[in-house]
């Protein structure tokens, strides 16, 4: 649920949380923890509420245990924050969530070559 809590946080970071940042959150954390398809639409809807929460990022970060989980939120908050944007005119990632993303980086405390591997992943 940590990770949930930290890319919640960073889709929340300019002030709404639109549906694509929800579809992509709620899909890819399905599949992560559920294999069958019936058990990944039970999940879809118990998260739908919890990431309805506005949870601050540093303590949402402070309670992941491993590298890996360090890792797959940066990937998952990138991917997150790049899946929408507030209006037609404005880029995907704007100036709340690029700082948001920058303040989770510096949180995150990985190795720069780690952080351009996974920008590039997603």
């Amino acid at each position: 649920m940590n990770l949930l809590r930290v890319v919640t946080a960073m889709a929340w970071s300019d002030g709404e949380l639109a549906k694509e940042e929800v579809d992509l959150m709620l899909e890819r954390f399905s599949k992560l923890f559920a294999s069958v398809p019936e058990h990944q639409q039970q999940l879809q809807q118990e998260l739908r509420d919890y990431m309805m929460q506005n949870l601050p990022l540093e303590e949402s970060i402070a309670k992941l245990e491993t590298p890996q989980e360090r890792e797959l939120v940066l990937q998952l908050g990138y991917a997150v924050i790049a899946a929408s944007s507030r209006t037609p005119d404005e880029p995907k990632i704007n100036e709340d969530e690029a700082e948001a993303y920058r303040k989770l980086v510096e949180l995150l405390q990985l190795p720069p070559e780690t952080v351009h591997r996974l920008e590039a992943e997603v």
